[in-house]
């Protein structure tokens, strides 16, 4: 498979791994945003939003409760942003699905 993160989740292409388990990735951005802006990956290769299943309900849950824990770990507790971007218009650049959590910066409202 030529994508991006499953070499990552492979250890093909290294990262800045801050937290792994049986089911996720994290990592920190490598064009970080905000003084904490790490990604949470599934080591499942889900294309994009679109593509999550019933089956894939208890894996989007687990991405978004790690993505907390992460960020209160990382000092983010007067505020974080949690985004998923789908499809071009979504901004999506990767094609697997992956969760952005940025924080330690005002965020505004609407995003670019």
């Amino acid at each position: 498979m030529d994508c991006l993160f499953c070499k990552i989740v492979a250890g093909d292409i290294p990262a800045k791994k801050i937290y792994e388990d049986d089911l996720v990735v994290a990592f920190h951005d490598i064009a970080p945003q905000a003084p904490v802006h790490f990604l949470v990956i599934p080591k499942k290769h889900i294309r994009t939003l679109n593509d999550l299943t019933e089956a894939d309900r208890e894996l989007a849950g687990h991405i978004l409760f790690v993505a907390q824990k992460l960020a209160l770990e990382l000092g983010c507790e007067a505020g974080f942003r949690v985004a998923m971007n789908c499809n071009e218009l979504g901004g999506q650049t990767v094609y697997h699905i992956h969760l952005h959590v940025l924080g330690q910066r005002p965020l505004a409202w609407p995003p670019g």
